[in-house]
């Protein structure tokens, strides 16, 4: 089970050094971890998911296009 510890958009932006539209971009490619509903008009992303998803983009030479 990932950590319960959500991350809101600005927090993952940071995180992974990539803008929002860059973001929706690979979910809708399944390439970045999903975003979860929080409420109605909230999302999140669990940390652990996207500590993963760091992990494998490590020693790749930076994002593919």
């Amino acid at each position: 089970m990932p950590s319960s510890r959500f991350l809101r958009l600005p927090e993952v932006k940071l995180e992974v050094g990539l803008s929002r539209a860059t973001i929706y971009r690979l979910i809708a490619r399944s390439e970045f971890p999903a975003q979860h509903q929080l409420s109605v008009r909230c999302v999140g992303w669990y940390a652990a998911e996207i500590e993963a998803w760091k992990s494998t983009r490590q020693g790749r030479g930076g994002m593919a296009k």
